[in-house]
Parts: C-alpha cells; sequence; structure tokens
C-alpha cells in the first residue's frame, strides 16, 4: 500500500473504516495480553531451575553466617570479571540492582559523597536523562526532588556536545543516568567516541557521578553483538576513576526478582560506601551468592546459558520487527530501532499518535508499557514514544499482540492525517 501522507482524504476515509472493522473483531476476541515490562519468560526462568538444587545442606548451613558486608570472594570476582574490573572495585548486593541505585541517590542526598556536602544542603540538584530512558531510573530522581533535564539520544548514545556543556559548566549537574549497552528501550550501545568523552569530562561538581547501568551486559540475541568499551580503563586516562559508579544484576540471567546484584565503583568510593553500609546492613543474602557462583561457575558456562536465553527470545524480537516491517514500515507513519540484545524495541509513531495508540490497545487488551514513562515526569512532548517490551508473552499470544498493535497504530496514524 502506498504511504499514508500520500492519501486523499476519501481513501484515508475509506482505511479509517477498514481498520475499524478489523479493531471492533479484535475487541470482540476479549483477549487480556501483556507487553508492559521486560520481563523474562516462564521458558527463561525454566532454564535456571537446576541452581536451586545444587547447594549441600553444608553449603546452606555455612552460608547464614552473619558479616562480609561486600559479599563473597567467589561473587565479588563473578561480578569483577562480567564488568570487567578488579574483586576489590566491587559490593555485591541483595536482589535488586535498582535498589542499589536508590541507595546510592539517598546517601547522596542525606551524607553526601567522599566528604562533599550532602546533596539535600545544597541550593539545586539536577541530573542528566538520556531520552528515551528507563522509567524507573526517572522515579528515583522525581522521588528524591531532583530536577531532571533531557538529553536527546541518537544510534551512537547520548547527546555528548550538550553533556560536556552541562556537566562541564554547571555545578548543580550531580549525575546521569545510562544504560550504556543495549539501552532500555532503544537497544543502542554506547559508541567507543561516546564512552571516551564520557571519561574524559571535567565536571564543574566534584560530587559528579555517571550512574552507569550495564543491566544488559552479557545479553546478546545472536553471535554478531555489540561491544562495549569499558568506561573504568578510560577514566583512568584522565585520572577519573572516581566519577563512574556501574551497576548490573542476574535477575534476567537466572532468578528476576531473585537474582544477586552488584556495583562496581573506584577504591575510595567502595571505601566511603562500605563505610555508611556497615551501619545500614551486617551483610545480603549469602545464601543467594553462594548457590548462583556454583551455578554460574565459568564464563564458558554463563556464555553457553545466555544463547539459551538469546535462542528463547530472538524468535520473539523477530516477530515484532517482521510485523513492523511488513505492516508498518510501506506507510511511513513510523520508524523504530532494531537491537541487537537487551529487552526492548524503541518504536516512535509520528508526532501526537502515541497515547492514542496506547488507548486503543488497552481497550481492545493489550497493555504495553505507559505512553510516555520513557521520559522524566512522564511526559514526551512529542508524544510519540512507545516501548514494545516482547520476551514475557508466548509467541502465540504475542503474534495476537502485534497484530492488534499495527491495527492501532495505523488507526491512530490515519484519525491524525485526517485531523490536518
Amino acid at each position: 500500500m502506498a504511504s499514508y501522507a500520500s492519501l486523499t482524504k476519501e481513501q484515508l476515509a475509506t482505511e479509517k473504516a477498514n481498520l475499524q472493522k478489523q479493531y471492533n473483531a479484535f475487541k470482540e476476541l476479549g483477549v487480556k495480553l501483556d507487553m508492559s515490562r521486560g520481563k523474562p519468560s516462564v521458558e527463561q526462568i525454566a532454564l535456571s531451575m537446576e541452581m536451586l538444587r545444587c547447594l549441600t545442606p553444608e553449603e546452606i548451613l555455612k552460608a547464614g553466617n552473619y558479616g562480609i558486608l561486600d559479599g563473597i570472594p567467589a561473587a565479588k570476582k563473578f561480578f569483577a570479571n562480567l564488568l570487567e574490573v578488579q574483586p576489590e572495585n566491587i559490593i555485591v548486593g541483595g536482589n535488586s540492582s535498582l535498589q542499589l541505585m536508590y541507595d546510592t541517590i539517598a546517601r547522596a542526598m542525606q551524607f553526601g559523597i567522599m566528604g562533599n556536602q550532602p546533596w539535600s544542603k545544597q541550593e539545586k540538584v539536577k541530573f542528566l536523562c538520556p531520552v528515551p530512558g528507563y522509567d524507573r531510573h526517572f522515579a528515583i530522581t522525581e522521588l528524591m526532588n531532583i530536577e531532571m533535564v533531557n538529553i536527546p539520544m541518537d544510534e551512537n548514545g547520548p547527546d555528548m556536545d550538550q553533556i560536556e556543556k552541562l556537566v562541564n559548566t554547571d555545578a548543580s549537574v550531580k549525575g546521569i543516568w545510562c544504560v550504556p549497552k543495549y539501552s532500555n528501550p532503544t537497544g543502542i550501545t554506547y559508541s567507543d567516541d561516546v564512552v571516551r568523552r564520557f571519561a574524559a569530562l571535567k565536571p564543574a561538581a566534584p560530587d559528579f557521578r555517571i550512574f552507569w547501568d550495564n543491566a544488559y551486559v552479557v545479553h546478546h540475541l545472536s553471535d554478531e553483538h555489540d561491544e562495549l568499551l569499558n568506561i573504568f580503563e578510560e577514566c583512568k586516562k584522565y585520572n577519573n576513576q572516581d566519577m563512574v559508579y556501574e551497576f548490573c544484576s542476574t535477575s534476567k540471567i537466572t532468578f528476576p526478582g531473585a537474582g544477586v546484584a552488584a556495583m562496581a565503583a573506584s577504591e575510595s568510593n567502595i571505601k566511603w560506601i562500605l563505610k555508611l553500609m556497615t551501619v545500614q546492613t551486617i551483610g545480603y543474602d549469602k545464601l543467594n551468592q553462594i548457590r548462583h557462583c556454583k551455578y554460574l561457575k565459568s564464563q564458558e558456562f554463563l556464555t553457553e546459558h545466555m544463547k539459551k536465553h538469546a535462542a528463547s527470545i530472538k524468535p520473539k524480537f523477530d516477530i515484532v520487527l517482521d510485523y513492523l516491517d511488513r505492516e508498518i514500515a510501506p506507510l511511513e507513519i513510523a520508524h523504530w530501532t532494531k537491537p541487537k540484545g537487551g529487552y526492548f524495541v524503541s518504536f516512535n509513531t509520528m508526532n501526537g499518535c502515541a497515547k492514542r495508540v496506547g488507548e486503543l490497545c488497552k481497550q481492545a487488551g493489550v497493555t504495553l508499557t505507559g505512553v510516555g514513562a520513557t521520559f522524566p515526569y512522564g511526559i514526551d512532548v512529542n508524544d510519540s514514544n512507545i516501548r514494545i517490551a516482547p520476551t514475557f508473552p508466548p509467541v502465540e499470544e504475542l503474534e495476537q499482540a502485534m497484530q492488534l498493535f499495527c491495527i492501532c497504530v495505523k488507526l491512530a496514524s490515519v484519525e491524525k492525517l485526517m485531523e490536518e
């Protein structure tokens, strides 16, 4: 079919009538389908069931001891290998990297960073937010009443010209959220040049920190995958080792909500953080740390394990992209990313159509991530971005969901064009 923009008003009216019939027929099916969050499927969770049976009673009893605040040595070594740092640069936490990020922000607000004034006592605190981005990042800074500044993204990463200008000249800019590999939701990986420019920043604020959320560090969809430059190695070249906090977890490697999280930082940062954590907790769940280390026993095992995840979810990404290429691309009404890893496809409608697409999908039984959630304060000024999360639904349900999604995108686009 020709692009919608080339159709006459009469042709658009005919197309709208046809789409409305298709949409009404779908509503009558009464389906309830969920593509709202990037959750592993039941099939993916089943890949790690052996981990629940891998410990002996003696190992379980040994794990019950208090102490070891920064994590058992085997867990520190595992995450050090994963993030390409040294074990002394690692703190192993509980089940959630998001909790580690929240705690890190909360400590900065209440106690400051490495002797600097607490953020809560400073006149203004700003955070840079590459967009579209991760809604839970934005929720933390919004809760802490930290002003968020949008930074546009392209295929290489966030706009470094804008970041350098703000970070290097404005002492109220205290941090930036980053998902540098298979970014949420765009799926892009920061280019080598972007990573190098991050490492070379000259912050006006001595307590500026990069929050490097490397959530998808090994989450490739195939053997043809992206590589991410080591931010710490680059920072060393500029004596900026203290500028980065890196985070990750096994939530999408083993069990969502029951994995192990970790953060990496310079030795100076680690020393400061542990000093405060000593009062907060005696130590995180070492039983979970031990069984993860025993099950994920080597880098080779982890690589093969993640290939099994890829075998489960890549067909789902293929379904999404096949539908979009076949049903939407010829109409020239949207564009989207084609990631090599991660958990999302970032879809952009014509300006002013995303909320309408979300409403139509919801009314017909398909739940998407809240439209606008990929921007601070839930405000997408273009009303265009939608995060598609294909991993959780079974293939049959995903097929249905994408059929409806394409109908809704077409219908919302036709309605918009008829208004002009």
